[in-house]
């Protein structure tokens, strides 16, 4: 398996290549040259696999054996789901009214980035251990990803991990769940700005070519495909877990509803459906609504402020994954999507090709959810089941509800929950309802902190490459 850039100006990598880049060289993302396609037999006896079942098969066919052994990989893959909670690893729960919500939250976090970003860290442990070498590993986050990764890599000697996020704007746990990790491999930062200005600093610095391979750059954002590759198994382990029958041809369809912020998982689903999974995709996001106008009028511009909402992973206006589902939906036209990827990064702006924008239409649906209509959903799920949502799965339960309102279709629907709403205190309490915090959360607020202050005005990018040159020399 060959990964290419989706601008075309890279020369293709392995796994191992595209795992330890991030961005390819040209500024596009890795995506596999080609994707796989599954025929019926083999998802009907996919149907009976555990999703950490599943994550392997999923795996073995991005990963060549020349590079890790089935076996190794089975084990990699076992030893990243060592220290989830749930003995399944995932969890589907189905309430009333048809909504079938799917768990990907059970991990060290509480968040669902820990399934793809555990894997991702055994991964990189495993490349590192054959080849003695160090790496420096850059991340931002908008509230999850960044303790995610860290809790991935912590204490490791051949990686250090800088993470940025932005101060204020996650909530007091996530945040407290990175500055509490007192490791010296560990080193973060709180940015007094948005993810999208964090994110810019570190496009900068991987762009900088010299200073990426002197100090062995990467990320861990979801622009790393091996992210990426073990989302598409939240597409495959719902769709099993919610078709009412797998002995009919055609298969049957399920609809996924996934809570879209960088459009990583969504970008997931979407190679599933090239796999051949019968899925109907829909993005839901908060107000910062940049995809949903994408799908529904071929607009792709980004407002002139973020908007600050109940759900901050979503609070997102430069969504990097469309690339990917740019490429895919393109057919693979890198020169296309150069051009397009160029116009945005200068304008912020850019109006889908007629042809592309109906091709995303095709195989997406979208909806969004302002904050009131998020603090309904949480409310009304309580009511109902009394369980508790995160506000970025109760985007997913606010589309299910529109839905079960307007009198639509009834194919079956699986909503993914990206986290646990004991994460999200002030939006539970929003909703006029009473936060569970387990132990592990709550220790937070008496444990020491550790960050640097990244404050407006300040050149963050020179601050990190000093940062970055003083730890990597000590190594």
């Amino acid at each position: 398996m060959e990964y290419v850039s989706t601008r075309g100006g890279s020369r293709a990598v392995d796994f191992e290549g595209a795992l330890f880049s991030g961005y390819a060289p040209d500024g596009g993302l890795f995506m596999p040259r080609s994707i796989p396609v599954l025929d019926g037999a083999t998802l009907r006896r996919w149907s009976r696999l555990s999703y950490p079942e599943l994550v392997k098969e999923l795996c073995s066919l991005f990963i060549s054996p020349e590079l890790v052994p089935r076996r190794t990989l089975n084990d990699l893959i076992d030893r990243a789901f060592s220290r989830f909670r749930h003995k399944d690893v995932v969890h589907m729960s189905r309430l009333k009214d048809g909504l079938n919500v799917l768990e990907l939250w059970h991990g060290v976090t509480y968040a669902f980035k820990d399934l793809s970003l555990s894997c991702t860290g055994q991964f990189l442990q495993y490349f590192l251990e054959k080849k003695q070498k160090h790496i420096t590993i850059l991340v931002g986050t908008s509230g999850d990803t960044g303790s995610s990764a860290i809790e991935s890599v912590r204490g490791q000697q051949n990686m250090d991990i800088f993470v940025l996020l932005p101060k204020g704007l996650c909530t007091q746990i996530q945040e407290l769940q990175m500055t509490t990790v007192i490791e010296d491999n560990v080193h973060v930062f709180a940015a007094h700005g948005n993810s999208d200005q964090i994110d810019e600093v570190i496009k900068e610095l991987f762009a900088d070519v010299d200073f990426s391979r002197k100090y062995n750059l990467m990320s861990l954002n979801s622009v790393n495909w091996s992210r990426i590759m073990v989302q598409i198994a939240h597409h495959f382990y719902a769709y099993f877990q919610c078709a009412p029958s797998l002995d009919t041809t055609p298969l049957p369809v399920v609809e996924i509803v996934v809570p879209t912020g960088g459009g990583g998982n969504i970008t997931a689903g979407c190679i599933a459906q090239k796999m051949g999974l019968p899925i109907q995709l829909v993005a839901v996001v908060n107000s910062n609504d940049i995809i949903h106008r994408a799908v529904q009028h071929g607009d792709f511009s980004a407002s002139e402020h973020v908007k600050a909402t109940l759900a901050p992973a979503m609070d997102i206006q430069e969504p990097c994954n469309v690339e990917r589902i740019l490429w895919l939906l393109s057919g693979c036209d890198g020169h296309l999507v150069k051009t397009l990827m160029e116009q945005f990064t200068v304008s912020k702006s850019l109006k889908l090709p007629e042809d592309l924008h109906r091709k995303v239409s095709e195989t997406l649906c979208s909806s969004s959810a302002s904050d009131e209509d998020i603090v309904r959903a949480m409310r009304r799920c309580w009511e109902e089941n009394q369980c508790l949502l995160c506000p970025h799965t109760a985007v997913a339960a606010h589309y299910h509800y529109s839905q079960l309102d307007s009198c639509a279709s009834s194919t079956p629907r699986c909503c993914l929950a990206s986290a646990s709403a004991a994460k999200f205190q002030d939006a539970v309490l929003r909703a006029g309802l009473v936060p569970q915090l387990p132990p592990e959360i709550t220790a937070l607020t008496a444990m020491e902190t550790r960050s640097t202050a990244l404050q407006r005005g300040e050149e963050w990018a020179r601050v990190l490459r000093e940062r970055v040159a003083a730890v990597v020399r000590r190594w």
